[in-house]
């Protein structure tokens, strides 16, 4: 009978490949595993957005920004127009906050939604409060909850028109939040 002789220590080369081989098997699968359990479905929708534009839309919610110049900086304001689904998000809050001091300001208390909400903010403030956060609750009880959903923008999007007139404005943000919600697909 013939035996195979191998060269010295060749089996420990062999078994130390094949531990490897095993080792790695087994990372990768408990990374897949693991990215595919923490991984949200294509349902959910995140909790927190940036919004990045002078127009935000998603189901359920729609909202856009414009700034009516006033006659000086002082008086000029910014504003953001919120549609939103009542039956989805029946609260609504918008709070300013200064990331490195964590300071907040509430801009807009919690309040039941309603056809259109208008979130109005001396432009000005952004110097000292860059942070918008616009909250949306699941529910009505809002007290220690946390949002369904927060769009949170860092200073007035670069794309938000300016107005002089409160009329010109208004018929800008009506028209931009038609417009959204038919682009979302979905009427807030």
């Amino acid at each position: 009978m013939n035996t195979i002789r191998c060269a010295p220590g060749a089996h420990r080369a062999l078994a130390a490949r094949h531990v490897f081989a095993v080792h790695m098997i087994v990372a990768m699968a408990t990374f897949f595993l693991t990215a595919a359990y923490c991984a949200p479905t294509f349902a959910e929708t995140p909790s927190e957005v940036h919004g990045s534009g002078d127009v935000y839309a998603a189901p359920g919610v729609a909202l856009a920004w414009g700034i009516l110049r006033g006659a000086d900086e002082a008086s000029t304001h910014v504003i953001v127009r919120i549609a939103a689904d009542a039956q989805r998000y029946p609260v609504i809050a918008a709070v300013a906050r200064n990331p490195f001091s964590g300071q907040e300001r509430v801009l807009r208390p919690a309040t039941a939604t309603t056809a259109s909400i208008d979130v109005r903010v001396p432009r000005a403030q952004y110097a000292d409060f860059p942070r918008t956060e616009l909250r949306f609750y699941a529910s009505s009880a809002v007290k220690g909850a946390a949002p369904a959903l927060t769009v949170f923008y860092l200073g007035v999007p670069d794309t938000a028109p300016e107005f002089a007139t409160e009329a010109n404005l208004d018929a800008y943000l009506a028209d931009r939040i038609a417009r959204a919600r038919a682009g979302a697909g979905k009427t807030p």
